[in-house]
């Protein structure tokens, strides 16, 4: 019998689940475990990873090496195994460390918002070009079909998302960079806010190598900071979509309701437009990044400018989710307020109706750390249809709870309700509420993804 040579626990992760990807490309022997056969499961399945559905020690064949991810608790049963037999006890991040510094071209995707979106549009140009880049992106790139992979062994090219959240951003050395931004955020991580993820960036920054390159988007407050704190650093490139004097600009912009374009500028050379068929001035922030990193890299514009244009964004960034009548469903991932502000503020001109947000907060720690800001970033909505706390392994240690929120939002003038319990419930109380020509979104890093399609659904059952 062939033992595997990696277990994965909890292996339909979207992290886990692109590592596993690449080392099952790669032709490793992976096995893993979770607690349902998700879609990610059943694709590592069919690629041939021994699958587990519930956790346990005897999931455990031989002596693999053991990868987790900070989810993973202590008294997890395969975790424990692990650790009472001497295995190799791998962080997610340790894994990803090993396989990028297989590429001399590593591109690293880091910051507070739209790491996924950036590195998920780096991918895809790259391969869309015909460079068969690897990568492990933290969500699904819907023209490719992965959020992992890794095509052809031989190739240089390596496109990752590096979370900030655990502190193991500090673990990688990347030859291209991007900081899109960075605010306070994972205040159960960071207990000093925006000071302790400053710190992290800095430690991060000073382990690169030496012919690195920083690009780093100057219209952030943070990433302000960030420059003004290291000004020791010799490898920073700046890119702006306000600052004409940054390294790339992005100029000329026309913003509509469902995309986008700029003239991309290098200095004062205007290198060509790029047009987007996503919406919204963090999308052009997020191109312009990403424009100006491949560029650095030694790419000349128009062998990727043109794959923009066909790039309709990642699962759950801005990815219609169901569509009945005049009514459309938006899911998006944004579950901190700048990341709903800009989503909310993307569709400020669309007029054929009411803009709807059903907010479902993430975890009680970020609820109460950012109370206010959500409040302001939801006033941008019509209509706004608060649900609970989705707790993410969170307990509710007292202060103020979703309903309260949902009044504090009606006192402020706005059309606001909470609707109680789970997904299905909330839907089934939210539905009676939509009108016609609603652009609904559905805000929120939980189970709030289910909500188009449960809408649907009772949408048809009651015509």
């Amino acid at each position: 019998m062939e033992f595997p040579e990696y277990h994965f626990i909890a292996i339909g992760g979207i992290g886990q689940s692109a590592l596993a990807e690449i080392l099952l490309k790669e032709g490793k022997k992976v096995s893993g475990s979770d607690i349902s056969k998700s879609k990610y499961v059943k694709k590592l399945e069919n690629l041939g990873a021994k699958i587990y559905i519930g956790h346990g020690a005897d999931n455990i064949q031989g002596a693999p090496k053991i990868v987790i991810s900070s989810a993973i608790k202590e008294d997890n049963p395969e975790l424990k195994y692990a650790r009472e037999n001497g295995l190799e006890v791998l962080h997610r991040s340790d894994l990803l460390k090993v396989i990028s510094q297989r590429y001399s071209e590593f591109f690293g995707f880091c910051g507070t918002h739209g790491k996924t979106t950036t590195s998920g549009l780096c991918a895809y140009l790259l391969s869309k070009g015909g460079f068969k880049p690897a990568y492990a992106i933290g969500g699904i790139i819907p023209e490719l079909n992965t959020n992992g992979d890794c095509e052809d062994k031989n190739t240089p090219y390596f496109v990752a998302e590096l979370d900030e959240s655990d502190g193991t951003v500090v673990k990688y050395a990347p030859k291209y960079v991007l900081i899109n931004n960075l605010e306070a955020d994972h205040l159960d991580f960071y207990k000093n806010g925006l000071d302790d993820i400053l710190k992290t960036f800095r430690k991060f920054i000073l382990n690169l190598r030496t012919d690195s390159r920083v690009v780093v988007n100057i219209d952030n407050a943070g990433n302000q900071k960030l420059l003004e704190e290291n000004s020791d650093y010799g490898n920073f490139v700046t890119c702006s979509i306000l600052n004409k004097n940054a390294d790339y600009s992005a100029q000329n912009i026309v913003l509509d309701v469902l995309s986008s374009s700029f003239d991309f500028y290098k200095g004062d050379k205007c290198l060509g437009k790029i047009e987007l068929s996503i919406p919204g001035k963090h999308n052009v922030s997020n191109a312009l990044g990403v424009a100006a990193c491949l560029i650095e890299a030694g790419f000349g514009f128009n062998v990727f400018a043109q794959y923009f244009k066909t790039f309709s964004g990642m699962g759950r960034r801005f990815q219609k989710s169901a569509e009945f009548d005049t009514i459309r469903v938006i899911d998006d991932y944004a579950h901190h307020p700048s990341e709903i502000k800009a989503t909310l503020d993307a569709v400020k001109n669309y007029d054929n109706g009411r803009v709807v947000a059903i907010f479902q907060p993430h975890r009680f720690s970020r609820f109460s750390g950012f109370y206010n800001e959500f409040l302001d970033a939801l006033m941008l909505a019509d209509y706004i249809c608060v649900l609970d706390v989705y707790a993410a392994g969170e307990t509710y240690s007292g202060g103020l709870k979703p309903s309260d929120f949902a009044f504090e939002l009606q006192r402020a003038g706005k059309n606001a309700k909470y609707f109680c319990g789970s997904i299905e419930e909330a839907a089934e109380q939210i539905i009676g509420t939509i009108e016609p020509y609603d652009l609904i979104f559905t805000l929120g890093a939980g189970d709030i993804t289910k909500m188009g399609g449960v809408l649907n659904e009772l949408y048809m059952l009651k015509k």
